[in-house]
């Protein structure tokens, strides 16, 4: 088996598994289901095409970088048939919907070489825009780190890959621990998320539920682990962003 590593990053991603009506969460980091669904774009599939082969792909992500939780809403306005009617112009509730700013992340993919080397050239040239999780949130390039023959799992991949943190994080939280989430094994403890996605048919969208494993592991990239950046190509975002305040990362217990 080989495996393919994913950079996802942007200004702004939303990895929602359970949104619902007016209220649009997102998770703190990529869910499998839109990392499937941007394969599967990269490969210019429609939302009819089946996705059977991209469901056995072993999957899973380190955070990188946490970012930071942001609200935003919207407004809607719906127009009926009849312009003389008093609903012609119907203002629709408020939809609330989070994103992470500035948030980095690692993904790990793993299948036979002869697949992944296709997802790879997919990525490289899309047929459709990639995003990361809605529309509005373009992927920093390139999105794909290549297919790699030197790590035998997703997890060996996550747990020895040099960080690909900004510059300016790397200096500002030099020793902290990373975090994997992770297809779970049978003998390991695991939550369910609903992020395995049946179909993505618009007449018949549904998802099953996913066994998920949650570890921590010191930093590889760390100045405790003496490998600080080496090995890393320079980030295109090696400053702080200076929109909402300073870029402080999610606090987690």
């Amino acid at each position: 088996m080989s495996v393919l590593l994913l950079q996802l990053a942007g200004p702004m991603q939303s990895w929602g598994d359970s949104s619902r009506f007016v209220r649009r969460e997102t998770r703190t980091e990529p869910t499998k289901s839109a990392v499937i669904g941007l394969l599967a774009s990269a490969q210019g599939r429609t939302r009819e095409d089946p996705i059977e082969d991209l469901l056995g792909l072993r999957f899973g992500v380190r955070v990188e970088q946490r970012g930071r939780i942001m609200q935003d809403f919207q407004t809607e306005k719906s127009l009926s048939r009849k312009r003389n009617s008093r609903d012609f112009e119907k203002v629709m509730p408020l939809t609330y919907r989070y994103y992470l700013a500035d948030a980095r992340f690692l993904a790990a993919v793993e299948a036979e070489k002869a697949m992944l080397e296709g997802l790879d050239h997919a990525l490289r040239t899309p047929r459709w825009p990639l995003y990361l999780g809605r529309r509005s949130c373009p992927p920093e390039f390139p999105v794909t780190l290549g297919v790699h023959d030197e790590y035998n799992d997703v997890r060996q991949a996550l747990e020895r890959e040099p960080w690909h943190a900004s510059k300016w994080y790397m200096r500002r939280y030099p020793d902290q621990q990373l975090e994997i989430v992770c297809d779970a094994r049978d003998d390991e403890p695991f939550l369910t998320q609903p992020d395995l996605p049946v179909t993505f048919s618009q007449k018949d969208r549904r998802y099953a539920g996913r066994a998920v494993h949650r570890y921590r592991i010191d930093n590889p990239g760390s100045v405790g682990a003496g490998s600080a950046v080496v090995g890393r190509k320079p980030s295109a975002i090696d400053e702080p962003p200076t929109f909402n305040g300073d870029a402080d990362p999610l606090s987690f217990a």
